[in-house]
């Protein structure tokens, strides 16, 4: 985890987090078991930082469950990830219903197994009233296809004469995203000591606070994930203004 000491705390926990979950098959290659043993391992860390998320009351968490590149694995592994996500969304949905958890997804859905689609689409309806927390995965998504989706879909527009070229603004674009109405995430938090973004929510991370663990996914516990959030807490936040700005915005807010 990043040990850089901020200058500034935050007053409020993270609005939405996301999580890059890497490592899954290290831990396994570690331990000399199949790749997909470290998948089926890694689902017990995606409850808990749902459950945790939930009672601290972050209002959303994006999972980035499988990328577009990620089609490229071998056959037997991507078939291996597509059985283990069809009995997660069987095996929690009793736990989402009970800790108030919609479930949404965002990424190119039709690639998904017909099987395995129908499960999601049925559990996403059946959760579609809670507002406890959005958990939102990012399946068969990458950040790329999302803009290049977004593009097409405002060119439509334009050709359409539903929009002028002059109204292609920044709140154009998120307007065309996968989810336009899930605010940026504040923290970015990647496992398994790697750094880089990998295609994930390019638009939405340009001002997200990134925290980095060692910890493989399968071994992410609460006591990381807490780790993680008191990095972002401690995190100065200026959005391109300087400490001052900062400082005197907050003077005239709490007078």
């Amino acid at each position: 985890m990043s040990t850089t000491a901020p200058s500034q705390i935050n007053d409020q926990p993270p609005r939405h987090v996301a999580i890059v979950m890497d490592g899954n098959g290290r831990w396994a290659n570690q331990r000399h078991l199949p790749r997909v043993e470290g998948h089926r391992a890694g689902a017990k860390s995606v409850r808990m930082v749902v459950e945790e998320s939930r009672r601290l009351g972050i209002r959303y968490l994006t999972l980035f469950a499988f990328s577009t590149e990620n089609w490229q694995r071998p056959a037997e592994e991507v078939g291996a990830l597509m059985g283990l996500f069809a009995q997660y969304l069987e095996h929690e949905l009793t736990l989402m219903l009970k800790n108030d958890v919609r479930l949404r997804a965002i990424g190119d859905l039709a690639r998904l197994p017909e099987a395995v689609r129908r499960s999601l689409c049925a559990t996403m309806q059946k959760t579609e009233r809670a507002n406890g927390l959005d958990l939102i995965l990012a399946i068969s998504y990458g950040g790329r296809e999302e803009l290049t989706s977004a593009c097409k879909s405002i060119a439509s527009d334009v050709v359409q004469g539903k929009l002028n070229p002059d109204q292609i603004t920044n709140q154009c674009i998120r307007d065309h995203l996968y989810a336009p109405d899930v605010p940026d995430p504040d923290l970015l938090i990647r496992t398994s000591d790697e750094y880089r973004i990998s295609n994930f929510l390019l638009w939405q991370l340009a001002y997200s606070e990134i925290v980095v663990t060692p910890v493989l996914w399968p071994d992410f516990n609460k006591q990381e994930y807490m780790a993680c959030l008191e990095a972002y807490n401690k995190r100065n936040r200026r959005f391109g203004l300087t400490s001052e700005q900062i400082e005197e915005a907050r003077a005239r807010a709490c007078p």
